[in-house]
């Protein structure tokens, strides 16, 4: 019987294994565009991944915001925004500022359709949850919804695949409650509004769907990017208004204001951030 070589024996393994690594191995990263090295899911390199680093400066005690030099002699801690406009929830929280290789995850999730993208965002959540220290409280993690209409046309909400991912890093007491809110109508745009106009703008757009989950209980409102807050404010009245006792925020990112700068009030918020950004890339 006659032998066939070996090289023709192997060509369909090798076959195989090239069109497997035309799916697993995308040829750079998508953050830093260096060659990827291993088999992943998630086109983003170990580098890229450990260089997310936390958020490290002075902040509002309320929501976060970068505390100008004057702000940290005088005053109780707040920025100036909370002062002359308190926000609904009790404390805001985040993992790092939303810049660079954070922003690129996060659109990597949102914009590009890469579901494994919501894993290490995730695990970054699940740090800023950490921070209100909130052990033993059977709290209710409640992603910010999407419009009907931009759930349809993206076909998931990120903040609850990152939810999702967030919750396998943390006590199992915390509890999902991703019906817990909707939101009723699309807002229109936030840019070039003052944050009067924008608390004004959202107002009325959440309804809260099952208030039994919620009444009496502490509430962690989640998203991926926090600019002013007013989303999270919004979700958090409707949330206190329908029986919840504590509702607090916890994001990804956070948007800071430049050291220095003496407003934030026109800068877009979450959504018109991201694809402003995205947009110039």
């Amino acid at each position: 019987m006659r032998v066939e070589p070996r090289a023709s024996l192997i060509a369909p393994f090798k076959a195989v294994v090239s069109s497997l690594s035309a799916v697993f191995f995308p040829s750079d990263c998508r953050l830093c565009h260096t060659p990827l090295v291993s088999v992943t899911l998630l086109p983003v390199c170990s580098e890229c991944l450990s260089s997310l680093a936390p958020i490290r400066i002075a902040q509002c005690v309320l929501c976060g915001e970068r505390l100008a030099p004057a702000q940290l002699l005088m005053g109780n801690g707040q920025c100036q925004a909370c002062v002359e406009y308190p926000p609904n929830f009790d404390r805001a929280v985040s993992y790092g500022e939303y810049d660079s290789g954070l922003r690129d995850l996060i659109h990597l999730l949102k914009y590009a359709g890469v579901p494994p993208a919501a894993k290490p965002l995730g695990k970054l959540l699940a740090k800023s949850i950490e921070q209100l220290r909130l052990e033993n409280i059977a709290a209710v993690v409640v992603p910010v919804p999407l419009h009907s209409s931009k759930r349809r046309d993206r076909r998931f909400n990120q903040s609850e695949l990152i939810a999702r991912a967030a919750l396998k890093q943390l006590p199992p007491q915390l509890q999902l409650g991703h019906v817990v809110l909707a939101r009723e109508r699309a807002t229109r745009s936030q840019v070039g509004l003052d944050r009067e106009a924008r608390i004004q703008n959202m107002h009325g757009a959440f309804r809260v769907m099952a208030p039994q989950r919620i009444k009496g209980r502490t509430v962690i409102v989640v998203d991926d990017v926090m600019t002013t807050g007013t989303t999270v404010s919004e979700c958090a009245r409707v949330l206190k208004r329908a029986g919840a006792d504590r509702v607090f925020a916890a994001t990804v990112a956070r948007t800071l204001k430049r050291a220095g700068a003496a407003s934030f009030s026109k800068e877009p918020e979450g959504e018109e951030v991201e694809a402003a950004q995205l947009a110039s890339v």
